[in-house]
């Protein structure tokens, strides 16, 4: 019997971490992301507009899309719609994601909005 351990055995390369891209995040959540990534071992890519973020997925070819849908910004829409379509990337897991305020009313209800502060409330969803 061959017990003999070669020094390659021990050692291994650790594996590469994983490629994450976040497209649109306010400055809350991406604090939140950031400091949770970081523990992780995530390469993160931030992408503040959804204008490039479909050409920065494809480049980048993440592990994991964190989006950002805003109902009166189509273009978060649109982006999950390109990257579910191509064949490229519609593997990617995409986690989506809004952000309510609870108490958020009309802007003629609001008698002195700079004494409401609205409380995040996010909303996930994965693609």
């Amino acid at each position: 019997m061959n017990t003999h351990i070669r020094q390659s055995d021990l050692f291994t390369a650790p594996a590469a971490p994983h490629k994450v891209v976040v497209v649109n995040g306010d400055t809350q959540i991406l604090d939140m992301l950031e400091a949770a990534m970081d523990v992780g071992h995530y390469d993160v890519v931030f992408v503040e507009s959804s204008d490039h973020a479909y050409s920065q997925i494809r480049h980048v070819n993440p592990n994991l899309v964190i989006l950002c849908m805003r109902i009166e910004e189509p273009a978060g829409f649109q982006v999950l719609s390109m990257l579910k379509l191509d064949p490229l990337t519609r593997e990617i897991p995409v986690l989506t994601y809004t952000t309510e305020f609870e108490g958020q009313e009309l802007e003629e209800d609001v008698e002195e909005p700079a004494l409401a502060e609205p409380t995040v409330r996010p909303t996930l969803r994965m693609h």
